[in-house]
């Protein structure tokens, strides 16, 4: 007796789909010394699909009477902090230059240095603590003088000064030739990075003049340089000591111009670039022959690396294997023998499919089939053909996968897939089972709504259960979106009628099964929180309003960070109460701090772990506040420098790039320098000898901090990883 199924849309909200915009293809781990020629400096990497940058609201504008930040110290104390901080950042192995050749040309002077001296120096000045965020914001963010809106947004939220900071000394390393996609040192910039084109020495104005951001990195590298000994190298020593006369120019028109600034010298390097990569290979970030070194920390290749390790094949169901495109022609690919890419551009084929699978000439031939992406079947316009099509596809993956293959044809003579029980069919074995890859550019976005649909057939699962134990249980981390939400419970019901493992199981049963939709399935959008670390998932306002889906998922512990959740009445006391932590006053205007928040916060984290249980760090769109909870937390946990921990989040931070803002971005890099000196300090404890426990203890000493980049290096690599989304 056949049985009728009938394709129903939903009527849910579906936002329109973005398509994606370039793919990255993500392989095996990235061999640093085995990476060929990069412009690692200019060539901007192509945008992950469909990941976008958010909006992150600054929050309602201050009363007459502004109470966050706490009101800032008196003029007394802030200046004698100052002073203090200047004084410690005075400590640098290039101040003062007395011991370094001195060239003079009228009022200007340059000093000789030797690689070995560039070397002590950078590494010196990376054991220096950084000023206190306080003194150096709102400076940082840019303040143009013709920047009016800039300038009163600051002026009425902050009473900090906004003149040049005087507690800075920084090192700057330029390239002459100005190519830094070869013999590249640590932090380098190129001199049109900071210097005015066409001038006779001029520092460019990088504050902007119109509009408003506290998400200014791009400009950073250039503020850095002008708060900064710089030393000029290259092997052209002609070219060499003519931008150095420009910068000195510059550095004494700046100071002119700010008499309250310290005295900044500029120094030049000729020596050949083979003696910093035979001796001091330590700063060397791209080789003689345009090679990343790995000895400096690459933003691009480490998001990349971290993109790999959360999304690398993993098999879903027998045989069936779900992950990023692998390299072409490599030994990952090589060990499939069916591969379907899904993207914009594929197409429902579920005949070749059937073509591979009853094919008697296929041993040894790989197979390269395509799928649409997910969100590009629309609702409620798709056709009954592309709801076959799916079905279709499921079901001859599962053919191939368990080495089976139908006895007769389950189509009817139009090629309609015929709805009669799909017990009374009778299989036969067949050739080996095949090896099947569902994959696209990076892993997850294009390909869940294919992956969660088989995964629904092949174990017959209703669609919630399969979206949620993917996630959960195969430990995948995916991006759907509403159109698969609406598509994927439309055709629940021929999921699981057409699965074998339902086969016993009649219309009613199947019926019940998948009426029974959760609570939390209504209100999805489509994506779940990130899933950061097992026992920490970064989300937003919209996730934190879901409670009954963060229960699914194992979460039962919620950090608000400056946002609150609105829920039913009744749902806070059944959560618990003391399962709620909310940090007020914190908001997204690259003005109120963090840093004072963040034991509380990796406290309460770190209680939910010890407890089994999750927490859900949330803000209003997940990128700013709660991201630097979490990377905050990252860096503890897993004892990495800011610049790991925050390619950590933001590979994982699906489908949206997290935007902690200038300030707390600073704040981590000072979070950075507490976490060193504690571990210092309990290593110091456990010490045997009085002088070891002393020397580990010393601040600035080689037993203290050490951060992998500077200040101005960090903002400019999130600025050149962030421009390919902005729009």
């Amino acid at each position: 007796m056949s049985r009728t199924m009938t394709t129903v849309a939903l009527p849910r909200p579906i936002p329109p789909h973005r398509s994606s915009s370039g793919i990255v293809t993500l392989s095996s781990p990235i061999a640093l010394e085995t990476i060929n020629a990069q412009q690692v400096s200019s060539a901007a990497p192509a945008p992950i699909p469909n990941k976008h940058i958010p909006v992150c609201p600054t929050g309602p504008a201050p009363g007459r009477e502004p109470n966050t930040p706490p009101p800032s110290p008196g003029r007394s104390e802030h200046e004698r902090q100052q002073q203090q901080q200047h004084e410690r950042r005075r400590s640098s192995l290039l101040y003062p230059p007395d011991k370094f050749e001195r060239l003079e040309s009228g009022s200007l002077c340059l000093h000789k240095i030797h690689p070995a001296d560039v070397a002590a120096a950078v590494d010196y000045l990376a054991r220096q603590p950084l000023p206190d965020p306080a003194l150096v914001f709102p400076w940082f963010h840019g303040l143009h003088p013709s920047n009016h809106i800039q300038q009163t947004f600051f002026m009425s939220r902050s009473k900090a000064v906004r003149q040049v900071p005087n507690c800075l000394r920084g090192i700057t390393l330029v390239k002459a030739d100005g190519d830094l996609s070869t013999s590249r040192l640590k932090g380098a910039l190129a001199p049109n990075e900071l210097m005015q084109s066409g001038s006779d020495g001029e520092f460019i104005d990088v504050d902007p003049k119109e509009g408003f951001s506290v998400r200014n990195f791009q400009i950073q590298a250039a503020k850095t340089a002008i708060t900064s000994d710089i030393v000029v190298y290259g092997e052209d020593a002609g070219l060499v000591r003519k931008l150095a006369w420009e910068i000195a120019s510059a550095q004494a028109k700046w100071r002119k111009k700010h008499e309250h600034i310290p005295k900044y010298n500029t120094f030049i390097c000729v020596s050949p670039f083979s003696e910093f990569e035979e001796k001091h290979g330590e700063i060397v970030a791209v080789d003689s022959d345009g090679r990343l070194t790995g000895a400096v920390v690459d933003f691009f290749h480490q998001e990349r690396l971290e993109m790999y390790s959360m999304t690398k094949a993993t098999e879903i169901s027998r045989n069936v294997w779900m992950g990023p495109t692998p390299e072409p022609s490599g030994e990952e690919e090589k060990s499939y023998d069916i591969l379907i890419e899904c993207s914009d551009l594929g197409r429902l084929n579920p005949g070749a499919l059937q073509a591979i699978a009853e094919s008697t000439n296929s041993e040894g031939k790989r197979s390269y089939l395509d799928f649409p992406s997910s969100g590009s079947i629309l609702a409620p316009t798709w056709s009954h053909a592309e709801a076959d099509g799916i079905l279709e596809t499921c079901k001859w993956l599962w053919h191939l996968s368990h080495g089976s293959l139908p006895l007769r044809s389950d189509t009817d003579v139009d090629g309609d897939s015929n709805m009669s029980d799909s017990s009374s069919a009778t299989e036969v074995e067949m050739r080996p089972s095949r090896r099947i890859l569902i994959h696209c550019g990076d892993g997850y976005t294009e390909s869940t709504m294919l992956g969660i649909a088989y995964f629904s057939y092949s174990t017959g699962r209703p669609v919630h259960e399969a979206w949620m134990d993917l996630h959960t249980k195969m430990k995948r981390n995916f991006f759907a979106y509403p159109t698969d939400v609406a598509l994927l419970t439309s055709i629940a019901p021929r999921l699981l009628h057409e699965s074998p493992i339902c086969s016993d199981k009649s219309l009613l049963e199947i019926t019940n099964l998948v009426r029974n939709e959760p609570k939390w399935l209504a209100s999805l959008d489509g994506s779940f929180p990130s899933r950061i670390l097992d026992y920490m998932y970064l989300g937003n306002l919209g996730h934190a309003n879901n409670p009954d889906l963060l229960k699914a998922m194992g979460i039962h512990q919620i950090l608000s960070v400056g946002e609150t959740a609105s829920w039913r009445d009744g749902d806070l006391e059944a959560w618990g109460t003391d399962n709620v932590l909310a940090v007020e006053k914190v908001q997204d205007n690259g003005i109120d701090p963090l840093t004072k928040e963040f034991e509380k916060c990796l406290e309460f984290i770190d209680r939910g772990r010890r407890n089994g249980t999750a927490t859900l760090v949330h803000c209003r769109v997940g990128v700013s506040r709660s991201a630097t909870i979490c990377i905050a937390e990252v860096m503890r946990a897993l004892n990495l420098s800011f610049p790991r921990a925050y390619c950590f989040v933001r590979a994982r931070r699906l489908n949206v790039i997290i935007q902690p803002h200038l300030r707390f971005a600073y704040e981590l890099l000072k979070w950075e320098e507490m976490l060193q000196l504690r571990r210092q300090r309990s290593g110091a404890g456990n010490a045997t000898n009085n002088d070891d426990a002393a020397a580990s203890a010393g601040s600035g000493g080689r037993a203290g901090i050490r951060r992998e980049l500077e200040w101005g290096e960090i903002a400019r690599e999130i600025a050149s990883m962030n421009r390919p989304y902005a729009r």
